[in-house]
C-alpha cells in the first residue's frame, strides 16, 4: 500500500506541476523568450534530454518545477575585454560558436583575445588574432549561437530573445498563463468525472448505497425518494446529508416513496469523526445524472465552487479565524493522498482537481517569489509606464522567498507532528 500511495502521490503532484508549467513554457515561448529549462523537481537531475532550444529535466525533489527563461536571472557567462576565446563560424561567416576553455578540443577554433563583446544588443564580437596581435577583427554573431563551456553548449540569448524585453502584456500571459493552466486542468478533470460517474443531482432521491451501510440494512433501495425524517420535509439531498450528520447514532424515522409506495423504514446513522466534531453518516449517494451536456456545465460550476471555497479559507486565514497550524505541506498532501487512494480513483482524480485549483489560487496570491507577486510587479511597470529597479524587486522577492520558506517549515513541522506525534 506504501508503494501505491507514494506512486500516487508522484503522479498527481508530478501532473499538476507539469501543467502549470507547461502554461509557463507555452506562452512564453510564443512570445519569442528563450526558454532554457523545463523542470520539474528541483535539486540534482535525475535524467534529461534536450528539444529544440530546451532542455526538459525531472529532479529529484517532487516538490514543485520552474521554467527558465533567458534574462530572468543574470547570464551565467559573460565575455570580456581580455579573455581569450575560440570562435567557429557557420556558412555565413557568422560565429556561430565561442569556445570558453578547452579550446584545444577544437582546432579548426580562430583563438582570439578579446577586445569588446556586446552579445545582446549588437550581436558582435571583436579582438586580436593570436599571432596577429596588431590587428583589431571584429565579427558578427548568429543570433542563435552557442557557448561551449566544459564541452557543453549553452544558448546564448539576444536582448530580443529575454523575457524582460517583451511588452508587459506579453510578460503578464507567460506569468498567469501557469494559475491558469491548473484551474483548465481541474475542469477538465472534474468534466471527465461528470461524463464517467454523472453529475450529482441535489434531488432527495438515494443514489448507490454503501454495501453493507446503515441505509441497505434497513432495508433503503437505491432511487427511493426521502420524504421526511423525523416528521421534518425533505426538499433537497442537501437537507437529507444534513440532517444526518445531525442524528450520529440516533434512531431516525424515515418516510420515502418507492414504485409510487409510502413506506416508512428506521435508520440509525454510524458516528464518524471528521476534525474536532462527529457526524452521522448511513452509507448513501445522491443520485447521478449522466449527459455531455450536464458534465461540461458541472464541471463549470465545481471548479467555481471549490475555488471559492479556498478562497473563503484563506480569507479565514488572513482574518485569524483559521490557524496556520490547519494548512497542509507535501507531507500533509501525501498522508492526505494516503487516505483518499484507498477509496478508489474515483476519488483520488477528485482530490487532483482540488489540489490543482488550490495549486492555482495560492500562486496567484501577491506574494513575492510567487506567480502572483511577479505579476503585481507587472501590473505596477503597466501603470507606470517603467519598470520597478531590478535591486530593489531583488530585495522583495528575497523577503518573499524567505517567508514561504519559514510558513512551508512550519506547515511541515505541524504535518509531521499530526502524523508521527
Amino acid at each position: 500500500m506504501f508503494v501505491n500511495t507514494v506512486i500516487a502521490f508522484i503522479i498527481i503532484f508530478g501532473t499538476l506541476v507539469f501543467f502549470h508549467e507547461l502554461g509557463h513554457l507555452i506562452l512564453a515561448q510564443r512570445a519569442g523568450i528563450l526558454c532554457r529549462e523545463f523542470a520539474i523537481g528541483f535539486g540534482p537531475k535525475i535524467f534529461s534530454f534536450k528539444k529544440n532550444e530546451t532542455v526538459y529535466t525531472i529532479r529529484l525533489l517532487p516538490i514543485g518545477g520552474f521554467v527558465r527563461m533567458a534574462g530572468e536571472d543574470p547570464e551565467m557567462i559573460e565575455v570580456k575585454p581580455g579573455y581569450t576565446v575560440g570562435l567557429l563560424f557557420n556558412k555565413e561567416d557568422k560565429v556561430e560558436k565561442i569556445i570558453i576553455n578547452q579550446k584545444e578540443k577544437y582546432p579548426d577554433a580562430l583563438v582570439i583575445e578579446v577586445e569588446q563583446a556586446d552579445l545582446e544588443h549588437q550581436m558582435k564580437i571583436s579582438g586580436y588574432e593570436q599571432g596577429n596581435e596588431d590587428q583589431l577583427v571584429s565579427f558578427s554573431v548568429s543570433e542563435t549561437s552557442f557557448f561551449i563551456v566544459d564541452g557543453e553548449e549553452v544558448q546564448i540569448a539576444p536582448y530580443n530573445r529575454q523575457f524582460h524585453s517583451k511588452s508587459v502584456w506579453k510578460r503578464i500571459k507567460a506569468i498567469a498563463a501557469g494559475p491558469i493552466m491548473n484551474f483548465i486542468l481541474a475542469y477538465v478533470i472534474l468534466v471527465f468525472l461528470g461524463i464517467v460517474q454523472g453529475v450529482p443531482s441535489d434531488e432527495p432521491v438515494l443514489g448507490k448505497l454503501v454495501d453493507n451501510g446503515r441505509a441497505a440494512e434497513a432495508g433503503l433501495h437505491e432511487g427511493d425518494r426521502i420524504q421526511s425524517i423525523n416528521g421534518k420535509k425533505m426538499e433537497s439531498w442537501t437537507d437529507v446529508v444534513s440532517t444526518v450528520r445531525e442524528h450520529p447514532e440516533k434512531k431516525m424515522k424515515i418516510v420515502l416513496t418507492r414504485d409510487n409506495n409510502k413506506l416508512t423504514k428506521y435508520v440509525t446513522p454510524e458516528a464518524v469523526k471528521t476534525g474536532d466534531e462527529t457526524v452521522g453518516r448511513f452509507g448513501a449517494y445522491n443520485p447521478a445524472e449522466k449527459g455531455l451536456f450536464s458534465a461540461i456545465s458541472y464541471g463549470a460550476t465545481e471548479t467555481v465552487t471549490v475555488a471559492q471555497n479556498i478562497m473563503t479559507t484563506l480569507g479565514k486565514l488572513v482574518t485569524g479565524q483559521f490557524s496556520v497550524d490547519m494548512l497542509a505541506g507535501p507531507v500533509g498532501i501525501y498522508d492526505m493522498t494516503d487516505q483518499v487512494a484507498k477509496t478508489g480513483l474515483i476519488n483520488l482524480m477528485k482530490l487532483a482537481a482540488f489540489l490543482s485549483i488550490n495549486l492555482g489560487i495560492v500562486n496567484l496570491l501577491p506574494i513575492p517569489a510567487l506567480d502572483g507577486g511577479r505579476l503585481l510587479f507587472l501590473f505596477i511597470e503597466a501603470i507606470r509606464g517603467k519598470p520597478i529597479n531590478r535591486e530593489k524587486e531583488a530585495v522583495v522577492v528575497f523577503i518573499g522567498v524567505a517567508f514561504l520558506m519559514l510558513v512551508m517549515l512550519v506547515v511541515t513541522w505541524n504535518d509531521i507532528q499530526r502524523l508521527f506525534l
